[in-house]
C-alpha cells in the first residue's frame, strides 16, 4: 500500500480492524486504546470522535492531543521496515501505533509496551480500567 493511500485512510476504517486483531489473540478493546491514548494522548472521547467524524490517519495524528515522549523507545520492525529509521514523521507516528498493536496482539506486558511508563501522557494517570 502506498504511503500516500495509508495517510488518507479513515481512522475509522483502521480502528475496528485494530480492535479485531487484539480480541482475535485474546487481548482487549480496553488494551487497544490503552496504548492510543499513551501515544497519542487522545482520551476516550477522543478516539470516539475521531471515528465518528471520519478523520483520516493524517488528521487523527495532527489532532493528537500530545505525542508520548516516548514514544522514540518504540523500535523494532513493522511491515519490513524500522520503525526508528523512519523518515517521514507522520508515516513514523503510523507505523509506532501499528507496532504497539501489534505487541498488543502478541501478548506483551502493558508496562513493557508503554516502554515502562505508566502514564498516559496528556490522559492522565491510569484509572482502574488500566486506562
Amino acid at each position: 500500500m502506498a504511503a500516500h493511500s495509508l495517510v488518507a485512510m479513515p481512522f475509522a476504517r483502521i480502528y475496528p480492524l485494530y480492535v479485531a486483531k487484539v480480541e482475535r489473540k485474546g487481548r482487549s478493546k480496553d488494551d487497544l486504546d490503552t496504548v492510543i491514548h499513551w501515544l497519542t494522548g487522545y482520551d476516550e472521547d477522543g478516539v470516539d470522535a475521531a471515528v465518528a467524524e471520519g478523520v483520516d490517519l493524517e488528521g487523527f495524528f495532527a489532532a493528537a492531543p500530545r505525542l508520548n515522549p516516548n514514544a522514540s523507545l518504540i523500535t523494532g520492525l513493522i511491515c519490513g521496515v524500522r520503525v526508528e529509521e523512519i523518515d517521514d514523521p507522520l508515516m513514523q507516528k503510523i507505523r509506532y501505533l501499528d507496532k504497539l498493536v501489534d505487541e498488543v496482539a502478541r501478548g506483551k506486558k502493558m508496562s513493557s509496551i508503554l516502554r515502562g511508563d505508566g502514564s498516559l501522557g496528556a490522559g492522565g494517570p491510569a484509572g482502574p480500567s488500566g486506562r
